[in-house]
């Protein structure tokens, strides 16, 4: 058995934690023992797995591999304390906040023989997979994607780019390569809007 333990038990941390404790049958999470969660909040115990401390989790010797579902600006630092202690790490996407600190933390991993893996579930979906289907052999000439959500805090998810840099990742799977041709963003804090509109060109205008 591979011994894990989830870090954040937000929407993500707490959907790892339930299927750890309940793999499906002759998946890969048969393989793996959560042997604890760590968060900032007290919660003591969550669906029977237990809330231990984050030097406990660095230090165990039974704790090979950390999954990270913490807010966004808190990835590097997180992915850092893990491979320093020596364990693997599954990240949800964005790893960090800088290409430069992404590729540090890839070498990082290289150098600590180590596995550290970046997970976007949403390529993984059904839906998506639908999608690509749809576009496969044809040329983008002109398309939109919308999406809304709540006012993120900045100072935890980092600038509105990376709040939805999960779906920009959709549009360059989909489409290969693109360039920013212009972006503007519009803020209205007394009816707490804020909206930022970006124009994207394929690598064929």
């Amino acid at each position: 058995m591979f011994g894990t333990v989830v870090v954040g038990v937000g929407i993500a941390g707490l959907a790892r934690i339930r299927d750890l404790m309940n793999p499906m049958p002759s998946s890969p999470s048969e393989h793996l023992k959560l042997f604890g969660f760590v968060s900032r909040r007290s919660f003591g115990n969550i669906n029977d797995a237990k809330q231990i401390s984050l030097e406990d989790a660095l230090r165990s010797k039974e704790i090979q591999a950390a999954f990270i579902s913490t807010e966004n600006r808190s990835h590097e630092e997180t992915i850092r304390m893990f491979l320093e202690a020596g364990k693997h790490v599954l990240v949800e996407y964005p790893m960090a906040l800088s290409a430069k600190a992404a590729h540090e933390l890839w070498e990082m991993a290289e150098q600590k023989d180590k596995v550290l893996h970046v997970e976007h579930i949403e390529l993984l979906t059904e839906e998506y997979k639908q999608l690509k289907k749809e576009v496969a052999g044809k040329d983008l000439v002109k398309g939109t994607l919308h999406f809304t959500g709540h006012v993120l805090d900045e100072n935890k998810t980092g600038f509105p780019a990376f709040s939805g840099i999960a779906r920009l990742t959709w549009l360059i799977d989909l489409f290969g390569d693109l360039t920013v041709t212009s972006a503007t963003r519009e803020k209205q804090k007394d009816k707490n809007y804020s909206r930022m509109t970006v124009h994207f060109q394929t690598a064929n205008k």
